[in-house]
């Protein structure tokens, strides 16, 4: 009799779960992927492209029939909807910080009966964030940091994306907007507000499509902003930022605090 304890043909409507299990050495489990996943790059060819993150293909994910759907946040609830109707049964998670990525890692790891194994890669996670917060702490200075998360309209950073910006040794200019939770709420009415909080460092990362540093500095009076002025416009790729799970915490953390440090030495 197989010893498998939990959901044995999972469908991950989003990224951070297919990462997770892969790391937990749980891949066996995954019966389907967003077609958004990169990591780790074997899933791509391992796994069905069923979803994307605002639609699915409901008929191809119950062919897979799937014992449980794991997604995020509301802008699922509708295909999480439909799954239900159709008798699936659905996770969707709804996390915005670190805590709640590392919180997020332990859940999954007791669902799929790997609570020991989520434990330890969690605590590994968070001794990382904890080194780099170190490293941070040695800066001569801590930067203004704009992070975008869309351009047209402008959106600022989601709450946990802030957190990793503080943690890497820098300040969000919009600390307030990243506390709420959906992203029309986060949109920059008046652009006008980021030149007035001068930030000292922009930081792109466009969900879906390449950051385009000459066109923010050619926004209409973007050239009085500091970032603008000494060339501090940077690019994280959206796959290690954008999406609340071991990406963001690894890679894409060090790659703030590589651009924090990098500004950081020009003062020294």
């Amino acid at each position: 009799m197989s010893r498998l304890v939990g959901p044995r043909r999972i469908v991950c409507l989003t990224e951070e779960p297919t990462e997770t299990l892969y790391l937990l050495g749980e891949s066996a489990r995954i019966v389907g992927i967003s077609g958004f996943t990169v990591r780790p790059p074997q899933a791509r060819r391992e796994k069905p492209k069923v979803s994307a993150f605002t639609s699915a293909r409901v008929g191809e994910i119950l062919k897979l029939k799937p014992d449980l759907a794991i997604g995020f946040s509301d802008i699922q609830a509708d295909i999480a909807r439909e799954l239900v109707a159709a008798g699936v049964e659905v996770w969707i998670a709804n996390h915005r910080s670190v805590a709640g990525i590392l919180d997020y890692i332990r859940r999954l790891g007791g669902l799929v009966g790997v609570a020991g194994a989520a434990d330890a890669l969690a605590e590994r996670l968070e001794r990382g964030v904890e080194a780099v917060e170190r490293a941070a702490a040695a800066l001569p200075a801590r930067p203004r940091v704009y992070f975008e998360e869309w351009d047209e309209p402008p959106i600022s950073g989601i709450q946990w994306v802030a957190e990793l910006v503080r943690l890497a040794g820098g300040d969000d200019i919009f600390p307030e907007r990243a506390a709420m939770p959906l992203a029309r709420d986060r949109i920059i009415e008046d652009p006008a507000e980021i030149i007035r909080r001068d930030p000292q460092i922009i930081i792109g990362s466009w969900c879906g499509k390449k950051f385009r540093p000459e066109k923010v500095a050619a926004r209409p009076g973007w050239s009085e902003i500091a970032a603008v002025r000494e060339g501090e416009l940077h690019e994280v790729k959206s796959p290690l930022i954008l999406q609340p799970g071991p990406a963001a915490l690894t890679d894409g953390l060090n790659e703030i605090a590589t651009i924090i440090a990098r500004w950081g030495n020009k003062l020294a």
